[in-house]
């Protein structure tokens, strides 16, 4: 049986804001409550709002941060 992966599926850079919440492990009104705040930024495709994984990890980045900074 032949056990080498198949063709490599492509990673998703966009994100819905609910899939954003999901992969941060917030609810998806904290997300939103972040957008407005502007510490999650976010990019317009037509109506839609979206995420670039980018984005995703630069609040990670930004928690980190002020994690480092209180302590």
């Amino acid at each position: 049986m032949d056990t080498a992966p198949a063709a490599s599926t492509p990673q998703r850079r966009l994100h819905r804001v609910e899939a954003a919440a999901e992969l941060l492990d917030i609810k998806r009104s904290t997300a939103y409550e972040r957008i407005r705040l502007g510490r999650l930024r976010t990019v317009r495709v037509g109506r839609r709002r979206l995420v670039p994984t980018e984005y995703i990890e630069e609040f990670v980045e930004l928690l980190k941060r002020e994690a480092e900074a209180a302590a």
